[in-house]
């Protein structure tokens, strides 16, 4: 008998304006279980929040219009049962140490730098869900 996926049955919101970063970031989680619904902007992930009601977030930071800092502040601004507490994940170019104090700052639970390994990634989802879990 196999193991569960680590992320069978997770409901994910990935938002990322690059078409090829959405893609990997889908099927990276999908491959390991998780339900993903993939969004190229601030606007669309806002309302897939409000409809889909996900157990994670994956956000990237540099998108037009609003970037990923506006859009977790917006989210934050939510109360609990529209999406407010999601965990939510900066997956971003941006990756000094400034960039990661403005994003845990903005919201954010954790900052990882792309490129991100899949398995990194995989686990990083699976530790934000479980940290929120157990509050």
């Amino acid at each position: 008998m196999e193991a569960p996926l680590p992320l069978a049955g997770l409901n994910v919101l990935v938002v990322d304006d690059d078409d090829d970063s959405r893609f990997y970031v889908t099927t990276v989680l999908e491959t390991d279980g998780a339900n993903v619904v993939a969004v190229a902007s601030a606007a669309a992930a806002l309302e897939a929040l409000m409809t889909l009601q996900p157990e994670v977030l994956v956000c990237d930071i540099a998108m037009p219009e609003e970037d990923g800092y506006t859009l977790i502040r917006k989210v934050r601004s939510l109360k609990p049962d529209q999406g407010g507490g999601i965990p939510a994940i900066a997956l971003t170019a941006y990756g000094d140490t400034e960039d990661r104090i403005r994003a845990l700052e903005a919201g954010f639970q954790t900052h990882v730098a792309k490129p991100v390994d899949p398995n990194e990634l995989v686990a990083i989802v699976v530790k934000s869900v479980t940290k929120c879990e157990n509050y």
